[in-house]
């Protein structure tokens, strides 16, 4: 169960919508949430010393963020949800990861558009996705669009099926089964090297499942062939109507050799729905 939510903000409308859900999970599990901004200052104007937090010009504008957070804080949707706020120094993802640990958070939620300059934006791009994702144990959520309410029903698990996901796998399904949503796992097939046979999917599915001691049948199960994961992990999401994706990292060597931080930066641009990553 969660007890605390790490909420990193960039005042922007995507951070807006992730505290939102924030809100609402914490509320869904008598947890408290903890919002943090990042401010990253450049070393070409501040120097090597930029984060001694005992330098006047970084106290300036510690206080300026203050201010500015104070005021993004003062929402009526927040009045009611045990919250803290925290203004922090430093590379975005390491302030992040180090926040993860501090704060003892369960679960990371963060904003994006894919396209605008949100805090998100600026983490997830090439090697900060994993720098994010793979230097952390807690699942990360990152919200799009504005939701009217965080209402999951459908989710998709993509995933190698190999036995080195099943932690993932189950705290996913656990993720799931809090909504009383309907769990299904997605293998996405290309053609080339990577192809496989229907039935070595079902088989490789099948060993997956009996190892989790999770009931097999149609229902839960989803081949999708496409012409990249990225593609059919969308794709499939529209077909079989998914409220939310997650996927599964394997540290900071890439999305468990079958997601690479590549794909999984994809995923987190293009997709419209919210997109959810355990490490393995």
């Amino acid at each position: 169960m969660m007890k605390n939510i790490l909420v990193p903000v960039d005042f922007s409308k995507p951070s807006e919508n992730a505290l939102h859900v924030a809100v609402e999970l914490a509320k869904d599990n008598d947890a408290k949430i903890t919002i943090l901004h990042v401010m990253e200052l450049a070393e070409s104007v501040f120097g090597s010393s930029q984060f001694n937090i005992a330098d006047d010009n970084i106290i300036f504008f510690m206080k300026l963020a203050k201010k500015k957070f104070d005021d993004f804080l003062d929402q009526d949707f927040l009045k009611d949800i045990e919250h803290i706020d925290i203004v922090d120094v430093g590379p975005t993802a390491q302030v992040i990861i180090k926040n993860v640990e501090k704060q003892n958070a369960d679960l990371v939620v963060m904003g994006s558009t894919g396209a605008s300059k949100s805090i998100i934006d600026e983490v997830f791009v090439g090697s900060n996705t994993e720098k994010l994702v793979g230097g952390t144990n807690v699942p990360v959520l990152v919200v799009k669009d504005k939701m009217k309410d965080f209402n999951i029903k459908n989710v998709l698990f993509g995933s190698n099926f190999k036995e080195e996901s099943i932690p993932a796998f189950n705290k996913a399904k656990d993720f799931a089964e809090s909504f009383g949503a309907n769990l299904k796992l997605l293998y996405i097939n290309q053609p080339g090297n990577q192809f496989k046979s229907s039935t070595e999917i079902y088989e490789q599915m099948r060993s997956f499942l009996h190892h989790t001691k999770t009931p097999i049948n149609n229902k839960n199960i989803i081949i999708h062939s496409d012409y990249s994961l990225k593609k059919g992990v969308i794709n499939a999401a529209k077909t079989y109507k998914a409220d939310l994706i997650t996927i599964t990292t394997r540290g900071n060597s890439g999305f468990a050799h079958y997601f690479t931080g590549s794909v999984a930066d994809e995923v987190v641009r293009d997709s419209t729905l919210p997109v959810l990553t355990f490490k393995i």
